[in-house]
């Protein structure tokens, strides 16, 4: 008898990738006068980390939230963004920097905030690529990370 078992590799990374260049996931006009917007801020996980049950929890919940307000009519906006986890980056990147043989003080401030953005650029990524593997319908286009200089707290 012939295996049937669902290739999800196949399958969900072009589906994915076909609902973002469809622009899916951007709040559209609202399909009858007197729709408001609904907006979902994504709190944002952190750039050093992976995701836990803890994430995928709040992702199942709030991707059933705005497809919920989508499916009625309501433009809606999911915000993804990450945050910079100042303290555990320190930390991660120190470990590394230990590990070579040196340390933090040697390094100097400038040396070391210069090693901490590529850490970030490095593994900050991993975290939302395993959140878009979830399927998370968030408008990945307004991406925002905590310590960008265009994201103002007023």
């Amino acid at each position: 008898m012939p295996s049937c078992r669902y290739d999800f590799a196949a399958v969900e990374e072009g589906t994915y990738a076909w609902w973002e260049s469809e622009g899916f996931f951007k709040p559209s006009p609202p399909s009858s006068p007197g729709k408001k917007a609904y907006t979902l801020p994504m709190p944002p996980p952190n750039v050093t980390g992976r995701l836990h049950m803890g994430h995928a929890m709040f992702v199942a919940l709030q991707d059933i939230l705005a497809r919920f307000h989508r499916m009625r009519g309501r433009p809606t906006l999911w915000l993804p963004g990450t945050d910079h986890a100042g303290i555990a980056t320190q930390m991660l990147v120190e470990r590394e920097v230990v590990a070579e043989g040196g340390t933090r003080e040697g390094m100097g401030r400038d040396a070391f905030l210069e090693r901490a953005w590529a850490y970030k650029a490095d593994k900050g990524g991993q975290i939302v690529d395993q959140i878009r593997r979830l399927g998370a319908s968030a408008d990945w286009t307004r991406e925002k990370f905590t310590l960008d200089p265009k994201v103002r707290i007023k």
